[in-house]
């Protein structure tokens, strides 16, 4: 029988991302919008914390084990900004968001010169055997790259038009998605998950 484990997440680009990942056939994964489970508030300082937050959430409402994502953009000039407010950055809720979020952030660099605009994809990934699991698994993933000065590319989702990866010499949203998918932060967080699994399943 497979195992059955509640992605909490409402974000599509993310999900869709983690389930090409992981392609476990002893798993079966599960939205957590279809088990009737709504977004945790985000109250953490950390990714890490709101992961864990929202992994919580998802198992304490099924009742089943559950794997959370938290990851953005930090951008060094900026001191780190966006950082975990990456989603929220533009204050934009809803299918305009990501580009309010993108248009800030180009603000937000106007006249910072190519060699100065050095930014990391990070990502935490929690998963929670139950909601009151004392040992939450906690994996980590960063993506190195720089912030172009005009979106480029039609995939993905986020900065990923803003992102550019100078092992292949385009921005993210260029990127095929299986490409993306085997170098992104998100991809290394969730192999590690992958490798740690087995111990504790």
């Amino acid at each position: 029988m497979k195992k059955k484990i509640v992605l909490a997440s409402s974000n599509k680009g993310k999900l869709k991302e983690i389930k090409a990942v992981i392609q476990d056939p002893t798993i079966e994964l599960h939205y957590q919008s279809d088990l009737g489970v709504k977004d945790a508030e985000e109250t953490g300082k950390s990714f890490i914390e709101n992961a864990i937050i929202k992994a919580r959430n998802a198992c304490e409402i099924t009742g089943l084990p559950s794997i959370a994502d938290d990851s953005g953009l930090e951008v060094d000039i900026l001191d780190g900004q966006p950082g975990i407010f990456s989603a929220r950055y533009s204050s934009v809720s809803g299918p305009n968001a990501d580009e309010a979020n993108n248009k800030k952030l180009l603000s937000a660099l106007a006249g910072v010169p190519i060699e100065k605009r050095i930014a990391r994809f990070y990502c935490a990934i929690a998963y929670l055997r139950f909601a009151s699991d004392p040992t939450p698994l906690i994996c980590l993933g960063s993506w190195e790259g720089s912030i172009l000065e005009a979106p480029i590319g039609e995939n993905g989702f986020g900065y990923d038009p803003l992102f550019y990866v100078k092992t292949h010499r385009c921005s993210s949203a260029e990127l095929l998605p299986e490409i993306k998918n085997s170098i992104s932060h998100r991809a290394i967080a969730l192999k590690r998950l992958k490798k740690l699994w087995p111990s504790r399943r």
